[in-house]
């Protein structure tokens, strides 16, 4: 077995290395909601879905808060809030997407190429987005990625694999 398997099974149940996986969530939960990273955390993971340690690649942390969503209120009161559909509404889309479409709007200048989950606690999920320079030179003459370039704001077309999943091509 390679490395790149051990790795994977250790992130099959993170919680058997309770200490460092909690310090690790009371870490990211002081931080910012949106944080550009060195290094992905599962770099396994993130070689599988496209990552290559080179130039133009950025990996991206985000945090999302679990749960149904709520609708902006409309009006003021009046009006009985049951019919209103502003609780209990639940969006279409994945945590997963909105976490990528949330970077895709932090950094406009790149393109989102995947992501994958990293964590969660009581409150939030976490999930490490792969983003691409599309103007970077060595992306644009490297024939592995250089596809990226002709697609433009790809993750808000639903053309990632959360994307795809979300509209059942997955």
């Amino acid at each position: 077995m390679g490395f790149y398997k051990y790795l994977q099974r250790l992130w099959k149940k993170p919680q058997e290395s309770v200490e460092r996986y909690k310090d690790m969530l009371v870490e990211w939960r002081k931080g910012p909601a949106i944080v550009r990273i060195e290094r992905p955390t599962r770099i396994d993971r993130a070689r599988r879905l496209g990552y290559r340690a080179k130039q133009g690649f950025i990996v991206v942390r985000v945090r999302v808060r679990k749960g149904g969503r709520k609708r902006p209120k409309y009006g003021r009161g009046g009006r009985k809030p049951s019919k209103s559909g502003i609780s209990k509404f639940t969006p279409r889309k994945s945590l997963q997407l909105m976490a990528e479409e949330r970077a895709a709007r932090k950094f406009p200048n790149l393109e989102v190429l995947n992501s994958y989950w990293v964590g969660d606690d009581g409150t939030y999920k976490y999930f490490e987005v792969i983003m691409v320079d599309p103007n970077h030179p060595v992306i644009k003459s490297d024939p592995k990625i250089s596809w990226i370039v002709r697609q433009k704001r790809r993750v808000f077309r639903g053309l990632t694999s959360a994307g795809k999943r979300m509209r059942g091509l997955r």
